[in-house]
């Protein structure tokens, strides 16, 4: 929307780098939360799909794999909600 409105430039091509790189960077982090609750790992692990998924939508310009990110952005929104909620919940009232 951006460029359409003349704000901005185009991403360029070196998005897909980007991406990728935040895609590894998010799996090595989702290794790392593998000894932590399984909420957490949701998130990590949905976070590097939704890296992964971007980075491949721009690179071969597809707007279904583009809108599976979009749908699977939506479910790692709300599962990093969830967590940071429950994480400061069950801190304030000393549950588990």
């Amino acid at each position: 929307m951006i460029p359409s409105l003349k704000w901005a430039d185009a991403p360029a091509k070196t998005a897909v780098a980007y991406l990728t790189m935040w895609g590894i960077f998010t799996a090595v982090m989702f290794i790392g939360t593998l000894k932590l609750n399984k909420a957490l790992q949701f998130v990590f692990a949905s976070l590097t799909i939704l890296f992964f998924l971007l980075a491949i939508g721009d690179a071969t310009g597809s707007t279904a794999i583009k809108r599976l990110a979009g749908y699977e952005g939506i479910v790692c929104g709300f599962s990093a909600i969830y967590t940071a909620l429950a994480q400061v919940l069950n801190e304030v009232y000393g549950k588990k």
